[in-house]
């Protein structure tokens, strides 16, 4: 009876997902601007109308002559050219500049780690970011973490889910086992049943 629990526990606890592909960013991503952004607005000749402004939680920002527009989801240029489009009802021919300078991002594209992460935690996507690169800023694994059953689940592909090999990655320094992130991967690090 016992040996039979025992491999009814193994077969549990084999993977059946795929491997992360190993690319999986893209070179056309363009940074959409989250909750809890801080932005640059520079208006041109109107240092009056400068500032450095938070994105709020409902995604709205506000600033002197723009009250409540909404940043959530836009890329820094196509704020800039709302902000125009409102302060021309107050100056001729605004030329607006909007720089994120804090960078957290909407949460849709925010890379979560769960599980036995030394810190886990919710980190802003970058482009290229690779899994190497998120095991260093949550400080790696803890010694209860079963890191070559660790998964990815990309919300960018219906939530698929991947096995990742984070204990070699991590513990052993195989770089083979590296493989790019995308907005919005949960990485799941599970506990080890031994």
């Amino acid at each position: 009876m016992t040996t039979a629990l025992v491999a009814l526990a193994l077969v549990a606890c084999s993977s059946t997902r795929p491997p992360a592909p190993a690319a999986g960013s893209s070179t056309d991503y363009n940074y959409k601007i989250g909750p809890g952004d801080n932005l640059s607005i520079v208006v041109w000749r109107n240092p009056e109308l400068s500032m450095i402004v938070p994105v709020r939680p409902d995604g709205k920002i506000s600033a002197p002559l723009v009250d409540d527009l909404n940043a959530m989801g836009k890329d820094p240029t196509t704020l800039a050219r709302d902000i125009e489009k409102e302060l021309g009802k107050f100056i001729r021919d605004p030329i607006v500049t909007v720089i994120v300078t804090g960078f957290v991002g909407p949460y849709s594209e925010q890379v979560r780690v769960v599980g036995e992460a030394a810190r886990p935690q919710t980190l802003p996507y970058k482009q290229q970011m690779t899994l190497l690169d998120v095991m260093i800023a949550v400080g790696g694994i803890t010694d209860f973490a079963d890191g070559n059953r660790a998964t990815i689940l990309r919300a960018s592909e219906n939530n698929q889910q991947y096995s990742v090999r984070l204990k070699d990655l991590v513990k052993r320094g195989d770089v083979s086992a590296n493989v790019d992130m995308k907005p919005g991967d949960i990485l799941i690090i599970p506990q080890s049943w031994f």
